[in-house]
């Protein structure tokens, strides 16, 4: 038994639906009444998730790349096409390579920032301008416990997502006059197909870092998210929320 939200007439976007966190998501807001749009690269994922959710809201989908801000911005004018966008959480995202600094590729280092961070800064981009003419919008992004602590051998990801937190706190403040709320969250490793990135080592060093023992069920974040998602998150904004099990220490 899950707290209902109302989301009724509202309708959002995900990024990185077709699976893991991102259509855990889609599924809770879609349970709270929202019509949801799909956002991934993979057109065959998505038709799968799509089908998934068709029973209980109104889907659609849209395949793009998300270190591409013209792909972004297609998406954006296509999903527009068909309604305004009152939702957005920003969670797709790739783990990369892990390893040193001192031997990490450049073109993996690129790689990274561009789909963890720059893809985020696109999508926003794409996103806002329709918010704040209706003068309303809800978004959340996804960052990561490592943004803040910063794991070993995955410095990449780790600037990434410490610069997604800073991503939010600025355009919080540039949108806390529009009812607009941009929040993030920082979840500890959840075991989804982002582990078939991973080494067993760094996995093994991820999960001794939790104080609870175990790593994030992907439904325990959609609870969070969802409800930094409504209305009812009035008045919080450029805030970072904790999904890390106890590991955070700020």
């Amino acid at each position: 038994m899950v707290n209902k939200i109302d989301l009724q007439g509202r309708r959002a976007v995900v990024t990185g639906a077709a699976q893991g966190i991102g259509f855990a998501v889609a599924s809770r807001l879609a349970d709270s009444g929202a019509s949801v749009v799909l956002w991934d690269r993979d057109a065959g994922q998505l038709a799968d998730a799509a089908a998934a959710l068709a029973p209980r809201a109104n889907v659609l989908t849209v395949a793009y790349e998300q270190a591409d801000a013209g792909s972004v911005q297609d998406a954006a004018t296509r999903t527009l096409q068909d309604g305004p966008i009152d939702i957005l959480v920003n969670n797709a995202g790739i783990a990369g390579a892990t390893m040193p600094v001192a031997d990490y590729p450049l073109d993996e280092w690129r790689r990274i920032i561009d789909i963890d961070l720059n893809g985020v800064f696109y999508c926003c981009r794409a996103v806002v301008p329709g918010m704040l003419a209706r003068k309303y919008g809800r978004i959340v992004n996804i960052a990561s416990i490592a943004g803040k602590e910063g794991n070993p051998n995955a410095a990449a990801y780790s600037a990434a997502k410490a610069g997604v937190i800073a991503l939010t706190k600025s355009l919080g403040k540039e949108l806390a006059t529009h009812d607009i709320a941009v929040n993030c969250v920082t979840p500890a490793a959840a075991k989804t197909r982002i582990f078939d990135q991973m080494s067993q080592q760094h996995i093994d060093y991820m999960l001794a870092r939790i104080p609870r023992g175990r790593f994030l069920m992907v439904d325990e974040a959609a609870a969070m998210i969802t409800w930094l998602c409504s209305a009812e998150n009035s008045f919080t904004t450029g805030a970072v929320f904790d999904l890390s099990g106890g590991r955070a220490t700020y």
